[in-house]
């Protein structure tokens, strides 16, 4: 009696076990955005030079992974605290390591790429970093995502998250209109360091982080024995090396991939990646077009008056968010899934709320769940920290508000991606 082997391809749509098959590829979509990216960063090369064209490209393939990993941080917020599901927040905590472990040798020397001396994103804590933070945390969940959320699934054909994002500029502008209020009249804390401010140094601060990565991991995996949460539903992918265009990947492979983009940027920027400054600057610059003068707000005095009258090509932030959008537009049309839908009004309406509160905490607390809570937290500031406590605490309102626009949460006998 012969015994057949059953081997997969190298490419292909066959589903595996209880896996859900890939959809068809987008041309039309793919071929636009590939076109799409060659023109802005031939563009961007030639008006800005090689290190402005280099953080495109970084900002692509920020979006072509975050597509790809669904690497999310308002799903894992949702899930860890509606049902207990841990995966998402141990992905961070796998990010963070890896992130801080790039960091410290590139923050201690201060040495870059281009002539770069990378500066750590330490912000002060105070009201403003509490306030923002947590309405930030209750913005995302009824907004349908975070910063970097937004941003690839606006990429990817989002439709309720477009919404989101025009709130969130505008959210921004209002933030950095209040900006002097929050910031220089309540109290606060002077930024703090965990490895120059204390005077441990980036090793022993290094050590103390990934001990709380740790045990944070840790907590999550009791968490979820206890609340017996739901496992997580597998995405469609392909298999073999097709996987890396059309099929999902596993959250770690997105978790490392961050970790190293955001170590590139701080050594070519000269600061962690960021997203939601550039969005105050777009509609500032819009506001200014239309006749508000805008340079009066104490947040564009000092060193961002200048970005008001440059060209937003030549804002580090805004190109990389271009980049982000445009890789997360190919990795959707190659998987198959980029797709515009209708929007219901409940939906819309819980989406504007929600951008209007992600704006407008992001400026008050130094930055979203990239500059302040994955930057900070990778810089070994204190306010990072801070912004994690408040968005998660956030997130418990953002769940109840979610079901007031029909918007479902995780039940534990659901699985889910």
């Amino acid at each position: 009696m012969s015994v057949q082997t059953k081997t997969q391809p190298l490419g292909g749509n066959q589903p595996a076990i209880g896996r859900p098959p890939m959809p068809s590829v987008r041309p039309l979509v793919l071929g636009a955005a590939l076109i799409v990216a060659v023109l802005l960063g031939s563009v961007i090369l030639g008006s800005q030079g090689v290190k402005q064209g280099i953080l495109f490209g970084i900002g692509l393939l920020l979006g072509y992974t975050l597509y790809h990993a669904r690497f999310g941080f308002t799903s894992a917020f949702r899930r860890l605290v509606s049902v207990g599901q841990g995966a998402g927040v141990r992905a961070h905590m796998l990010m963070l390591s890896v992130a801080s472990l790039l960091f410290a040798p590139i923050l201690s020397s201060g040495v870059g790429f281009f002539g770069a001396q990378p500066e750590a994103s330490v912000a002060p804590v105070g009201a403003s970093v509490l306030v923002g933070a947590f309405i930030f945390g209750i913005g995302m969940q009824m907004g349908g995502g975070c910063a970097s959320g937004v941003l690839y699934q606006v990429g990817g054909g989002g439709s309720s998250v477009l919404i989101t994002l025009i709130a969130f500029i505008a959210g921004s502008v209002i933030g950095a209109w209040h900006w002097d209020f929050w910031v220089n009249q309540l109290p606060s804390l002077p930024p703090i360091s965990l490895a120059e401010t204390t005077g441990l140094g980036y090793g022993p601060a290094l050590l103390i982080q990934l001990a709380l990565f740790g045990a944070i991991a840790g907590a999550t995996v009791l968490i979820a024995r206890r609340k017996k949460a739901p496992p997580m539903k597998p995405l469609p992918t392909t298999y073999g090396l097709l996987r890396v265009i059309r099929g999902s990947w596993p959250l770690w492979v997105g978790a490392l991939l961050l970790a190293g983009l955001n170590a590139l940027t701080l050594a070519i920027k000269g600061s962690p990646w960021g997203i939601t400054s550039a969005f105050a600057l777009w509609g500032s610059k819009v506001l200014s077009t239309l006749g508000v003068n805008v340079s009066q707000w104490a947040y564009w005095s000092g060193d961002r008056a200048a970005d008001l009258k440059a060209s937003v090509l030549a804002d580090t932030t805004s190109v990389m968010n271009f980049g982000i959008i445009l890789g997360a537009m190919v990795a959707a049309a190659a998987a198959g899934t980029y797709a515009f839908r209708k929007v219901p009004g409940k939906v819309a309406m819980s989406s504007i709320i929600g951008g209007l509160l992600m704006g407008y905490g992001a400026r008050l607390a130094y930055g979203c769940n990239i500059g302040a809570y994955f930057g900070g937290i990778a810089s070994f500031s204190l306010h990072g920290w801070v912004w994690a406590v408040m968005a998660l605490t956030g997130t418990f309102i953002g769940l109840r508000m979610r079901s007031i626009f029909g918007l479902k949460n995780p039940k534990s006998r659901d699985s889910f991606c």
